[in-house]
């Protein structure tokens, strides 16, 4: 980090309380990084910026975008931020930044301004009201990305070290945020910050950690099997960095959710979508956490309970009770149709290639299941704190963002649901 220079952590803080201060100091950032003397500086006030901050300029007679995400304790970690070159060799579509740093505590990208939506407003939109001709130009714009997706994935897969999976960024996604840095202690990080000790208001019943950890969810009448404590403590051990090496690593963003995609649809009947804020991409990603952040965040992140709680516990009812050691959820939450096309278009063009190609190369872990869902449930769980009133989140969507992580993290007792219905599609014949 430079001396004396403004750092990223320090506008992001600065930006909850103070938006024009935060707009002054990115200012004198893009000063101090790239010699760019910016004018009309806004920070965007945008829902899907869970853990970064973004906004545009005016500089040299032109217009740009700037964005950068910011984790707790950059300086200790491993890995390099911000690598799109590596994706455009790949052959991924991704908008290339005009400056970038990359450096601990200074990671921002500034780009070319562009007049396209990013894919998570189009979505959006169809969440609020669906249009099928839209849907339709949204799930072949979805499909083409995923096919591109797991073509690259097919020339990049390799073996891959221990090491070389512990040094990919993704992780900071994932198991760096349990473990308090630098010791690495567990329970640590934002899992202790947000739970750990802490009070759950829901819609029926307030819990402690100490009694929440341990109970079974039954949601709509179907039990899960594992608790939220215990999914903590098999995230903590099984996504391991090193321990991921066994599936190997391949070319990917790592952070692809929709707020990262632009939407290009020129009325021609072939939109198409690009990438932008590489932060976490890398040429040794484990091939099994690559997609993992896509899948939740643009599938099970919605319809609103994520990003737009407000209007969540307005359109769905929520309510649990505690009964014979058990949280008993029920709701009206679902999937929207959306959702549920483009969680189709992932498993056929996505993860089943990737799962038979795994197989084919003997990389596939006998336990690549509950690899999968462990990712799945630490998506909601630590890119935000789900308690109630403690962000913007209020009993009913914190009551289903919770039900829904333990809907991704853990099999069901008996039956089936929407999750195990994905996993099944996927599984490569035996």
């Amino acid at each position: 980090m430079s001396s004396g220079t403004i750092t990223t952590s320090e506008i992001r803080a600065t930006a909850r309380h103070d938006r024009a201060a935060a707009e002054a100091m990115v200012v004198r950032l893009l000063d101090q990084l790239f010699g760019l003397a910016a004018t009309g500086l806004k920070i965007n006030q945008d829902q899907y910026s869970l853990n970064s901050v973004n906004g545009v300029f005016h500089a040299d007679n032109a217009d740009f975008f700037f964005k950068f995400h910011q984790e707790e304790g950059e300086a200790e970690m491993r890995g390099e931020y911000y690598r799109a070159d590596i994706l455009a060799q790949a052959g991924l579509p991704v908008d290339l930044p005009v400056h970038l740093s990359n450096q601990p505590g200074e990671q921002i990208l500034i780009y070319r301004r562009r007049d396209e939506p990013r894919f998570s407003d189009v979505l959006r939109a169809l969440d609020l009201a669906d249009d099928p001709a839209a849907r339709g130009r949204a799930i072949a714009a979805e499909r083409d990305l995923n096919t591109r997706i797991a073509a690259v994935q097919a020339r990049t897969l390799h073996a891959i070290t221990p090491t070389q999976s512990q040094d990919e960024a993704i992780h900071r996604l994932f198991h760096e945020r349990l473990v308090s840095q630098p010791e690495r202690r567990f329970p640590g990080g934002r899992f202790a910050d947000f739970y750990v000790g802490k009070d759950f208001v829901f819609p029926g019943c307030m819990l402690a950690w100490a009694e929440l950890q341990n109970l079974a969810f039954v949601i709509n009448g179907q039990e899960y099997a594992t608790s939220l404590g215990a999914l903590f403590a098999a995230a903590h051990d099984r996504l391991t960095p090193t321990r991921l090496a066994d599936a190997g690593g391949l070319v990917a963003h790592g952070d692809a959710h929709n707020a990262n995609v632009w939407y290009c649809d020129t009325g021609d009947g072939y939109p198409s979508l690009a990438f932008f804020d590489p932060a976490f991409a890398g040429e040794h990603v484990p091939s099994l956490l690559a997609e993992v952040k896509s899948t939740f965040h643009n599938v099970f992140a919605h319809p609103f309970w994520l990003y737009d709680p407000e209007l969540a516990a307005s359109r769905f009812q929520a309510r649990a009770e505690v009964a014979d050691g058990r949280l008993v959820v029920t709701t009206d939450w679902e999937l929207s149709a959306i959702r549920r096309d483009l969680l189709v278009v992932k498993q056929e063009t996505m993860w089943r290639p990737l799962l038979a190609l795994l197989r084919d190369r003997g990389m596939l872990p006998e336990d690549w299941r509950r690899v999968v869902r462990l990712a799945l449930f630490l998506c909601p769980t630590l890119v935000m704190n789900l308690r109630a009133g403690v962000t913007s989140h209020n009993p009913v969507s914190s009551l289903i963002g919770l039900a829904v992580a333990v809907m991704v993290g853990s099999e069901p007792v008996r039956g089936e649901d929407v999750v195990t219905g994905f996993l099944d599609a996927i599984a490569p014949a035996a």
